[in-house]
């Protein structure tokens, strides 16, 4: 059962209003990642408390580098699930993770960051290690 929207409302915000699009179903994930050109951010957000702690702070942190991902996109775990379970496909070989980030170049997944790099790290690192994949990507 997806959690109530009361309770990730706030937690969607803090990506949008940074210039992410939130995809909510099959077709938008398809239309956003399926033979995408350019490079595409794909942050799988979630209510866990790394999320909130160091994945969505470091994603938006990493935003004020020099280089950025021509498209920001996000899908909300145990919320979103059509759509989540959709964007993992496009994930594939990395099981499902949540928080994840992952960066996609022309179709094609280049970096992915697994809930386990992202758990006990301080945001600025991870936006380092985003900003890192950016300069090599975007």
């Amino acid at each position: 059962m997806p959690y109530p929207e009361s309770i990730c409302a706030p937690m969607r915000q803090e990506l949008t209003a940074v210039g992410f699009t939130e995809l909510k179903n099959v077709a938008e994930v398809d239309s956003a990642l399926k033979d995408s050109k350019g490079t595409v951010l794909v942050m799988v957000n979630s209510v866990c408390g790394c999320a909130a702690g160091t994945a969505r702070p470091g994603v938006r942190m990493s935003l004020a580098g020099d280089h950025k991902p021509d498209k920001l996109v996000t899908v909300f775990a145990g919320q979103d699930l059509e759509a989540t379970a959709e964007a993992r496909k496009f994930m594939v070989p990395y099981p499902p993770s949540s928080p994840s980030i992952a960066l996609f170049k022309d179709g094609k997944l280049v970096h992915f960051i697994e809930r386990h790099q992202i758990e006990g790290r301080p945001a600025n690192i991870i936006a380092e290690h985003l900003m890192g994949a950016f300069e090599e990507y975007c």
